[in-house]
């Protein structure tokens, strides 16, 4: 016996419509979020922070296939608390304001580690794109959810800290990055 036409258009709307189903939107609240960074100088730890970013978020735990993050920074909102450290921030050794204010972070894929989420993407920082790996925790709430994520990157990787800061006895190479926003759901 031979399925009718309906039945076939039946079965592919049922195999097709999961296939179809998206991560959840979300706003990102700026009052609650921070995205922040740390490293160390001449052995002592330094942290800063980047004041002005924005993430497209796209994320359901349940379908990290069609997880997306999207997250450009300006980066000559970076401060130290340190005026010297941030005075030497925009110089062209290090960030560059003037020919590079912008950084991006666009995520390619994301997959489960354990009991951990991991997010592969490119960042784009200095005119240099490598890939970073984010570690990913995200908690849903009554009203929206947290998103938290942190990494480690290697400063010269992207040309941060170069010419005589290029000594990783004086600024260490490793900075860890971390991230918590705030979320609502997109109407």
């Amino acid at each position: 016996m031979r399925p009718s036409p309906s039945s076939l258009l039946a079965l592919l709307l049922a195999v097709l419509l999961p296939a179809a189903a998206h991560a959840k939107d979300w706003n990102t609240d700026a009052s609650g979020s921070t995205l922040g960074f740390s490293g160390t100088y001449q052995g002592e730890k330094f942290s800063g922070r980047f004041a002005r970013f924005e993430a497209a978020i796209a994320y359901d735990p349940a379908d990290l296939a069609t997880a997306r993050f999207d997250v450009s920074i300006d980066i000559t909102s970076a401060a130290t608390g340190n005026a010297d450290y941030d005075g030497q921030l925009k110089t062209a050794e290090f960030f560059d304001f003037a020919r590079f204010p912008k950084a991006h972070f666009v995520t390619q894929s994301f997959r489960r580690e354990g009991d951990r989420v991991l997010a592969e993407g490119t960042l784009t920082l200095r005119d240099q794109s490598k890939p970073v790996t984010l570690a990913v925790r995200f908690a849903p709430g009554a009203s929206g959810a947290t998103l938290d994520v942190s990494t480690t990157l290697k400063r010269l990787d992207f040309g941060v800290g170069s010419g005589d800061w290029a000594d990783t006895a004086v600024i260490g190479n490793d900075v860890p990055v971390s991230a918590h926003l705030v979320l609502t759901p997109k109407s």
